[in-house]
């Protein structure tokens, strides 16, 4: 099973900033979140491998789950260029616009959504015959976890405007004759 993790809340979260990547640790309630998300995971079953993001946030999240940590860098967010640490409501709306037409577009100094997904899905195809023996954690970040998604329900990118992610969410990948199947989406634990 593939079970992708996003990361707990951080302070440019909770003040509804673009984070991309931007490196920053985990808030309070992050903390709790990471706690919470590893303890509902290994409840279900054994965890063989963690893999996570190389951004603090992501680290911090993986640590929770208290084995070695593998980092791949294809699950890292994605950079939001000039916007990184930019409220959402401040990013113009031609820029939103841009992103929701055209999952080539590159803000300044950024990346794109198609760039983003390529190397996710390359991550994720060749995550899936290891995940098809053994239960692997990904802690990543929004988008890195909507490619996947997309990728395991065989839709383009464009999926991202159309779900939600809550912090230190996860979403459950399975495979039947080696092909992906989502089993969950979104799902949370409580928070103590």
């Amino acid at each position: 099973m593939l079970i992708l993790v996003r990361h707990g809340r951080t302070a440019a979260n909770k003040a509804g900033q673009l984070q991309g990547r931007l490196d920053q640790d985990l808030d309070d309630m992050g903390r709790r979140q990471a706690v919470a998300v590893a303890d509902m995971v290994t409840s279900f079953g054994p965890v063989d491998a963690v893999i996570s993001s190389p951004l603090k946030r992501a680290q911090q999240t993986a640590s929770a789950f208290g084995l070695p940590i593998e980092t791949d860098e294809r699950f890292i967010e994605l950079s939001y260029g000039v916007f990184e640490g930019v409220k959402h409501a401040d990013v113009p709306s031609e820029v939103w616009n841009n992103w929701r037409k055209d999952f080539s577009y590159v803000p300044e100094g950024g990346e794109s959504l198609a760039a983003l997904d390529l190397r996710v899905r390359g991550a994720c195809s060749e995550l899936a015959p290891r995940a098809e023996e053994a239960n692997v954690v990904v802690v990543s970040h929004v988008s890195p976890m909507k490619s996947s998604v997309a990728w395991a329900l065989g839709v383009d990118i464009g999926i991202s405007w159309t779900c939600h992610l809550d912090h230190a969410s996860v979403c459950r990948i399975a495979f039947r004759n080696g092909a992906p199947v989502l089993t969950t989406f979104n799902e949370t634990a409580p928070i103590d």
